[in-house]
């Protein structure tokens, strides 16, 4: 087990214009459950197979421990990768598929059963070793990549969106045994999802990218609290950040006529056009004529505890849809006018042009 340190790494593909990832600073601890979250042609797989030696890094470098693996063959990385789609030898059973590597890397006989059965024991696959890949289900065949990673005793697991091919209720399943079993192995892991829930539900720490470039990387719970821009907030939570454009005045945020109190270190920053945040169930129900902003109720979600309502405000600056997280036995109708307020605590502000965070 070891740390990984992406150290101004930078990969420029032949003929393009920008860089798929731009000077990567990342410090990974030994251990730690990493995540690369972002949109599509973010870089995040890139990085990871950067780091696998997949892919040739252009500039920069990536330490493994204190190794410098930069311009190593994947071979020579100690490193296991596990593939979204799972990458099994049909015509082998699973025990053979799992101890592969380990028969490649002329591993006696009696060893690599051993570290197959005590893998499959992790992974509840002991009464599978012998089916072929075809007699599985998704979920096991993508347990069996997971052993077949484990068998190799790695100084560190590169996962490639391993759920994408899982159905919504496995993948909440198995993404809570992966945690888990990483957890018990210790071994330092780098995971790669395009799905923030997954990223925030697994990752003792979770790397945001966005064009190539890392926008924050921090625990799940600071990068809801405290995004550090525009787009972190409106990358992370779902449903998302509801994003407003105002004016500072006098330590409020103008949306409209309806006053936001901030808080007085992105009031003193001095921006005027200024954006603010408000979390789902930031927002409190009050009466009309208590100087709520109003919302016209379009669409109730009904979760049972929850409900979310999905309305237009019509207020200068408001976006088209308006998200508020209500109690679910509240009750409101489609058409209905609601009146909603926060308190500044749960006010985000961020500076309008450049995306970065006023608030404390």
């Amino acid at each position: 087990m070891a740390t990984v340190t992406y150290d101004h790494a930078q990969r420029l593909y032949p003929g393009a214009e920008r860089p798929a990832v731009d000077d990567l600073n990342l410090e990974i601890e030994d251990g730690e459950f990493l995540v690369l979250v972002g949109p599509s042609g973010c870089g995040k797989s890139t990085s990871l197979r950067m780091l696998a030696g997949l892919e040739e890094v252009t500039s920069g470098q990536i330490r493994i421990g204190d190794k410098d693996v930069t311009h190593l063959p994947p071979k020579e990385r100690d490193i296991a990768m596990v593939f979204q789609n799972y990458a099994l030898y049909p015509h082998m059973s699973v025990a053979e598929n799992m101890g592969f590597s380990l028969k490649m890397a002329k591993v006696g006989k009696e060893e690599r059963m051993a570290r197959v059965k005590e893998a499959a024991k992790l992974l509840d696959l002991e009464d599978y070793l012998e089916r072929k890949p075809k007699a599985l289900s998704g979920g096991q065949r993508q347990r069996v990549a997971m052993g077949r990673a484990i068998v190799r005793q790695p100084q560190v697991f590169c996962m490639d969106e391993p759920l994408s091919n899982l159905d919504a209720k496995l993948r909440v399943s198995t993404r809570t045994q992966i945690a888990a079993l990483q957890q018990r192995l210790g071994v330092t892991t780098v995971y790669v999802t395009h799905d923030q829930v997954e990223a925030m539900t697994m990752g003792d720490r979770v790397a945001v990218l966005k064009d190539g470039v890392l926008q924050q990387a921090d625990t799940p719970l600071n990068l809801y609290d405290r995004p550090a821009n525009l787009f972190v907030a409106g990358f992370i939570g779902s449903p998302a950040m509801n994003l407003v454009a105002a004016h500072s005045k006098e330590g409020k945020a103008l949306i409209g006529d309806y006053e936001v109190p901030i808080d007085r270190t992105a009031a003193s920053k001095g921006s005027d056009n200024i954006t603010v945040g408000v979390r789902p169930e930031a927002w409190r129900v009050v009466g009309e004529g208590e100087g709520g902003l109003p919302v016209k109720v379009t669409v109730i979600e009904e979760l049972g505890a929850d409900a979310y309502v999905y309305g237009t405000s019509g207020v200068e600056g408001t976006p088209d849809q308006v998200v508020v997280r209500i109690d679910g036995r509240m009750s409101h109708q489609k058409g209905e006018t609601i009146y909603v307020t926060t308190d500044p605590r749960h006010v985000h502000v961020f500076d309008t042009d450049s995306g970065a965070r006023l608030s404390e």
